[in-house]
């Protein structure tokens, strides 16, 4: 955070200094006791606090509140700030922190490929600039200030995730971040027990549109149909679409597998490019063009963003291909799962083991709400489009994606289990030196990722 005094931050929230001094600088805020973590703190909160002792060790402390304390339930050196309305008062800090800036924010929403294509960007520009960003899926409402607060006077670009957990969540990032470039990297299935319906998920998503400067740009994949229900019209920047179709101003070509990741050329302006992004995928190289895309607008040449994405080192877990027991092939992907991400770990599967046996293990997807039973049927029709030849599912919810997929035809063998206890005897018995499994669940799914770490061979 940018230093600022006492004096200055009750200008700025029209506060009157009930308790302490104006010289006292502020290096940290929060507004829940849990944030405070250093001293020099400010604490924005409109709830009465009691217990002072567990917070001595953070002072000097400011306290922002709307609260009416007497003099004898707090402790001498407390600095404290009233104001008449807590919240107010809360933002306008917030607004005035924002604008002490003007430099590059990219937000970015989607329902897969957020954090790669924020880390991929992040990489690119940290050769010669100083970036602040989202730590790796961190990305809650309730760390909107703390990341707002890590830009500073030296900062030179920003990069965050905004998750949708429920309608409204984009546009209060909004309110924090200003930011002059978003991007949606796709919309599926996903936070259904909030958003209610597929349509209110892709409502909120489109939020983004609504949050980016008027002079800024809205960076989309044209080829995913979701984000083309979202109506850009009402945006007064620039609209960039990446994809494969001839009309995307980033547009990849000639896409193969190769060794660790993926080959291709971008083609832009009529010009040709060859690319090289680690990680298997051809939603690899969509993340690879919304960065490319992103970093372009903020100066950085083509030729320079495919030095830096040679060198990209994706996250553990995310489709990673490791030595697995019985010399199998494993491919674990237990970071998250959505149908979007689990229609790519599938095409994933099929093309680096087209010579092999493919197992695939799948757990529950979660935050579906209402709509589990529909969207772990669509799951199904993924399973029985794109094909495996041992298809395993781990969880009650999961096995209506087997029973939906042998419904519509899926003849190879289907194995359902409750939980992860039996499936590895089945495993150490059908795997060997001609087998390559996916496993797939998400990382709070406890069970799968166990599971998926007594599958890879022991050093």
């Amino acid at each position: 955070m940018k230093p600022h005094t006492v004096g200055d931050i009750r200008t700025i929230i029209s506060g009157e200094l009930m308790q302490g001094s104006d010289e006292v600088e502020v290096h940290y805020g929060a507004y829940r006791l849990k944030q405070i973590k250093n001293q020099n703190t400010i604490l924005f909160t409109d709830k009465r606090i009691v217990n002072w002792k567990s917070l001595m060790k953070y002072f000097p402390l400011v306290l922002a509140t709307d609260w009416k304390y007497s003099k004898s339930e707090i402790p001498e050196n407390l600095t404290i700030i009233h104001v008449p309305n807590l919240e107010e008062a809360y933002w306008k800090f917030v607004h005035y922190y924002r604008s002490q800036f003007n430099l590059p924010v990219v937000a970015i929403t989607g329902t897969a490929g957020k954090t790669t294509t924020k880390e991929m960007i992040k990489h690119i520009l940290s050769t010669d600039k100083k970036v602040t960003s989202t730590i790796l899926t961190s990305n809650s409402r309730t760390a909107s200030l703390q990341y707002l607060l890590s830009i500073e006077e030296d900062t030179e670009a920003a990069i965050f995730e905004t998750a949708v957990g429920s309608p409204g969540d984009v546009l209060k990032a909004g309110e924090y971040f200003k930011p002059t470039i978003g991007i949606i990297t796709n919309i599926g299935a996903h936070h259904l027990n909030y958003c209610n319906t597929l349509e209110g998920y892709i409502q909120a998503k489109g939020e983004m549109v609504k949050i980016i400067d008027p002079k800024g740009v809205l960076i989309i994949n044209a080829e995913d149909i979701n984000t083309s229900k979202i109506d850009v019209k009402s945006f007064a920047g620039r609209v960039i679409k990446v994809g494969t179709h001839w009309s995307c101003h980033f547009r990849a070509c000639n896409i193969k597998y190769h060794q660790d990741g993926m080959q291709f050329s971008v083609k832009h302006k009529r010009r040709n490019y060859q690319m090289f992004v680690p990680g298997f995928g051809e939603h690899q190289v969509y993340n690879a063009l919304a960065a490319i895309a992103a970093v372009y607008e903020m100066g950085v040449t083509i030729p320079e963003a495919a030095v830096q994405l040679k060198t990209f080192r994706k996250y553990n877990k995310q489709l990673q291909v490791v030595d697995g027991i019985n010399d199998s092939v494993i491919i674990d992907d237990t970071w998250s799962i959505t149908t979007t991400s689990l229609e790519a770990a599938l095409k994933v599967l099929n093309e680096i083991g087209k010579e092999k046996k493919k197992v695939a293990i799948l757990g529950t997807i979660t935050d579906l709400g209402s709509w589990g039973y529909t969207i772990h049927e669509q799951a199904g029709e993924l399973i029985y489009r794109i094909g495996v030849d041992v298809l395993i599912t781990v969880g009650e919810h999961a096995s209506i994606m087997a029973d939906h997929a042998v419904k519509l035809g899926f003849s190879s063998p289907v194995y359902k289990f409750r939980n992860e206890v039996l499936v590895l005897n089945l495993l150490s018995k059908i795997l060997d030196s001609n087998t390559i499994v996916l496993i797939k669940g998400d990382m709070y799914s406890q069970p799968i990722i166990e599971l998926a770490s007594k599958l890879r061979k022991k050093k």
